[in-house]
């Protein structure tokens, strides 16, 4: 390589590094002020560094077979940055390539290509108070979700963690729920600070005042007297999953409104959101987020039934172990479960697949289901083998799903990755609920294989929040639409 080339290549990297760089004071900005979330073809910006931004906008070549640099899309965020917004998700990848490269290319006047690819947000007022949100329960779950809900933490925040509720209270038990949340084997570090208040038996983490309320039951807890109302309770133990169960929670003073983050039983409503958040309505008290299994398989289940039919199907999931098994060998009540999960395949069994019924019910007894619990802490893939209404190609059915991925109403759920180097690793923190291995896909005729991963714990986490948010009555559309 010539002394030329080489000193091209450092200018060209310096020059996306510095672009990154200015990116990212506006990225946080419209998100903690206008609850504006930036992306890139998908790609949450959020908390990202400028390695993360460039190589966002590296994917861009993948999906489109042309480079979107970041000179293009730096003035479109610059842009953005001064308009009045209301809350929405923005793709300023999407909107950078269609006025550079797409049909917005003829069009010379910036402001007003953005005044019209924005509009349904422009110039609207959000005059929608802030919802208070209690976790009951600070295990895997729980302890992503108040990440999740920290990290939203501004003047435009809408969504509030004040307080968790766990049992216990003996000495040294703050600093450990405390501990927990800072540092995580599987997810690292908490981005952020996070200190102690033993006085007031409070978690402070980047801003939050997190009250800790030690409890035995919800009819125990009287949130009022810390100063929160109405309040929706996100139930991560899964002690309840009943109506009358769930209800306790509503019994508790300044509580309003429930989320379970398992399967809801008997009439509670399993939302899948993306397929059927239609379903939520004002005055639903207690909901079901369903399961992560039913979040990762359903949306692509819906996608792929409505553009070629599914017969029927079988969906085999390879699933992390849980902490529901044993690290030794031990009595367990459930079959196998007692072996040794780190050193196990436990052949185990899933309800998920009859579960996509509750929330998609166009496949009610066409699926059949099995799972296997493997040695890994997260990450988890589903295996779907079906029978297709009409035939298609692996070419045709992998187009699809990168086309819905991107630009479709499941474009939060689907995710989609052509590598064919990637491991279960490679996608802790994946915030979509599922993402296509386009690269393993099958097909023969009317029969398909299509291999799904998803991270169990925060791509499902990712789902709760946005039915704990449907469920406060805040909307935030994704444009360009």
């Amino acid at each position: 390589m010539n002394q030329q080339v080489e000193q091209d290549l450092q200018n060209s990297w310096q020059e996306r590094q510095e672009y990154a760089e200015k990116m990212l004071p506006l990225i946080g900005k419209l998100y903690r002020n206008k609850a504006i979330e930036i992306s890139v073809y998908g790609r949450s910006l959020l908390n990202a560094s400028a390695i993360d931004v460039i190589k966002a906008h590296r994917t861009v070549r993948l999906h489109e077979g042309q480079k979107l640099r970041l000179r293009e899309s730096f003035p479109i965020l610059a842009a953005i940055d001064e308009l009045t917004l209301a809350p929405a998700h923005v793709d300023i990848g999407k909107l950078a390539y269609d006025f550079n490269y797409g049909s917005g290319k003829e069009e010379t006047d910036l402001q007003a290509f953005l005044e019209q690819q924005l509009a349904p947000v422009l110039n609207k007022t959000d005059d929608q108070e802030p919802q208070d949100v209690v976790l009951y329960g600070f295990g895997r779950i729980g302890r992503l979700l108040a990440r999740l809900l920290i990290e939203r933490q501004g003047t435009n925040n809408k969504l509030r963690l004040r307080a968790v509720v766990v049992r216990g209270g003996k000495d040294g038990d703050l600093e450990k729920r405390a501990s927990l949340l800072r540092r995580d084997s599987v997810h690292g570090p908490f981005n952020g600070s996070i200190t102690v208040d033993n006085e007031r038996k409070a978690i402070l983490a980047n801003g939050s005042y997190i009250q800790v309320i030690y409890a035995n039951g919800p009819q125990e807890v009287d949130y009022t007297q810390y100063g929160i109302k109405d309040a929706i309770v996100v139930d991560n133990t899964g002690m309840w999953r009943d109506r009358d169960g769930l209800g306790l929670h509503l019994q508790s003073k300044g509580a309003k409104k429930v989320v379970l983050t398992a399967p809801g039983k008997g009439d509670i409503k399993n939302i899948v959101y993306g397929v059927n958040d239609s379903e939520i309505a004002d005055n639903d008290t207690i909901m079901s987020a369903a399961s992560c299994t039913t979040n990762a398989i359903t949306p692509v289940l819906k996608a792929l039934d409505e553009k070629y039919g599914i017969a029927n199907g079988h969906v085999e999931t390879v699933h992390s172990y849980t902490n529901d098994q044993n690290l030794i060998d031990n009595f367990h009540k459930g079959e196998r479960r007692g072996r040794s999960a780190p050193l196990n395949m436990v052949l185990s069994e899933t309800g998920a697949a009859t579960a996509v019924a509750k929330a998609y019910p166009k496949l009610a007894g066409k699926l059949t289901g099995n799972a296997i619990r493997v040695p890994t802490p997260n990450v988890s893939m589903a295996i779907l083998n079906l029978n297709l209404d009409s035939a298609t190609s692996k070419e045709d059915v992998n187009a699809y799903l990168q086309h819905m991925s991107l630009f479709s109403d499941l474009q939060h759920q689907i995710d989609f990755t052509q590598s064919t180097e990637i491991v279960s690793s490679d996608l802790v923190g994946a915030r979509a609920a599922s993402v296509v291995d386009s690269s393993a896909t099958i097909v023969a005729d009317k029969r398909l294989t299509l291999y799904v991963w998803y991270d169990n714990e925060f791509g499902y986490s990712c789902q709760v929040m946005r039915v704990v948010a449907d469920m406060a009555g805040i909307s935030a559309p994704s444009l360009p639409a």
